[in-house]
């Protein structure tokens, strides 16, 4: 039998001042989520994403709420020039980067056999070497500042095997190996790098890019009896982003109700 979802957290100002980046932040699904909740925790925000309606949405949204309006560029995280181009623009309107968030991924289900290089390549680019090229890109400030945090979303099919996703848990085994090693060269500079990695979290996105059945069987699997909502994977982003996760780097947590 599946537990009741928790009441909505209060917030606590956990991330008050903190200039905050989100990649992949438009929409229902946990970069949305995030956004509203690192604006109640007191972030001030600049929100990416390649897609110009649902970015203006979640702004507009978060607005409602009672919090400022945040700041929006478009990116697409697989071109260097719009990854420059996102960092610069977000140092220029909130003044620095404390916090960034590495929230783009791209899923697909193929069998290895049928599997295309450009099906592969594809996926790969999206969600491993985009982290890549945000951390590159924004290294260099949080290093003159001393000080940050970078959180990556990870997934926890990067532990557990399942069938037609060999892309999509390759490059999110490749996002935990990345966290770990980023993180050891980025601690002498007062830096943080940790990653979250969700089991089911659901949003309308999902839905429709997932075949019949599959997620009815994932939610029977999880020990609660049923899927996270995105903020309760937001939530755990929040703390690996607040000052309370400051003794951890190089850590990947799961947000999961199902053994690792």
């Amino acid at each position: 039998m599946a537990t009741s979802t928790p009441a909505y957290p209060p917030a606590r100002d956990l991330l008050i001042g903190k200039a905050m980046l989100i990649t992949a932040a438009a929409g229902s699904g946990i970069g949305g989520a995030l956004a509203l909740r690192a604006a109640e925790e007191g972030a001030v925000l600049m929100l990416s994403d390649t897609h110009e309606r649902r970015l203006g949405e979640t702004a507009d949204r978060i607005a409602a709420a009672g919090f400022a309006r945040p700041a929006t560029h478009l990116c697409d995280v697989t071109d260097e020039a719009q990854v420059r181009a996102l960092v610069a623009a977000t140092v220029e309107q909130l003044g620095r980067i404390d916090v960034l968030v590495n929230n783009a991924g791209l899923g697909g289900t193929a069998a290895v056999v049928d599997m295309t290089d450009d099906q592969w390549d594809k996926v790969i680019d999206v969600t491993l070497t985009s982290v890549f090229r945000m951390t590159r890109a924004v290294l260099p400030h949080l290093y003159a500042q001393r000080g940050g945090v970078i959180v990556n979303n990870a997934s926890v099919l990067a532990w557990r095997a399942q069938k037609l996703q060999a892309h999509y848990a390759a490059a999110k085994a490749g996002v935990m190996a990345f966290t770990r090693c980023a993180a050891m060269e980025a601690a002498e500079h007062g830096v943080r790098i940790n990653a979250v990695s969700p089991s089911l979290a659901m949003h309308a996105a999902l839905d429709k890019v997932t075949p019949p059945g599959l997620l009815e069987e994932l939610t029977r699997r999880e020990a609660f009896g049923r899927y996270a909502e995105p903020w309760e994977v937001a939530n755990v982003m929040i703390f690996l982003a607040s000052d309370l996760s400051s003794y951890m780097t190089g850590e990947v947590v799961a947000v999961s109700s199902q053994h690792a």
